[in-house]
């Protein structure tokens, strides 16, 4: 990480401020005046105006989602949430992408803002996978306008789709909300099932439902 980027996410400072007050002479890396862009790690200590700087511990797992819960850290009724299923010391992660209640599987919960970036923004195009499971066999045609594009109300999705009968494997690039359920559900398909399998190289592997495992940012990236 630059130090800017330090800067910015544990202090008021923006990363232009930020570059600022390095240029003052305001911050120190062990002890000595740094760089603009100057990249550091986790042993040195950082200092600004004299004050030091801890640096928060990034912290990465992932969820094997079940059905019935919400990606929320708001109660909603009877409903159980992710956070259900987190002991304290995980409270403080937040979800990387929404799972909607009736969908399960593979959810990435960090602190690490650089992982949730890449994971999240279209620019990175990390592979989401799913498996889907129809209420009746797909139709070529609906196939091939999966693949084409269907238009949404808040724009085109693609879907990338393989498979047979009613079982379908479907990949994406992005993440927008429902948007493989509405996506079948514009060519009237209601999806009986939708599991999330793998987010970038991460897969579940022997993961239960229900349980989590800490992984690390090359696990994904």
């Amino acid at each position: 990480m630059r130090l800017n980027q330090f800067l910015a996410k544990h202090t008021e400072l923006s990363r232009r401020s930020a570059d600022t007050a390095i240029s003052a002479g305001r911050v120190t890396v062990n002890s000595k005046i740094p760089e603009i862009g100057q990249l550091f790690i986790e042993s040195d200590i950082i200092e600004l105006d004299g004050a030091p700087l801890k640096q928060l511990k990034t912290t990465t797992i992932m969820l094997n989602k079940p059905i019935k819960t919400i990606c929320s850290k708001v109660q909603q009724g009877n409903v159980q949430t992710v956070y259900n299923l987190l002991p304290e010391e995980l409270q403080h992660l937040t979800y990387v992408g929404r799972l909607d209640k009736d969908t399960s599987g593979l959810l990435i919960m960090s602190n690490d803002g650089d992982l949730i970036q890449a994971v999240t923004h279209p620019s990175h195009q990390v592979v989401k996978q799913y498996e889907a499971q129809l209420p009746r066999m797909l139709r070529p045609q609906d196939q091939q306008a999966l693949e084409a594009g269907i238009e949404l109300e808040d724009g085109l999705s693609k879907l990338e789709v393989s498979g047979k009968g009613r079982d379908w494997l479907i990949k994406i690039h992005e993440g927008r909300n429902r948007q493989i359920r509405r996506t079948f559900e514009a060519l009237g398909y209601d999806l009986d099932r939708l599991h999330r399998s793998k987010v970038g190289k991460l897969t579940l592997g022997m993961l239960k439902t229900g349980e989590y495992r800490e992984i690390g940012r090359r696990d994904v990236l």
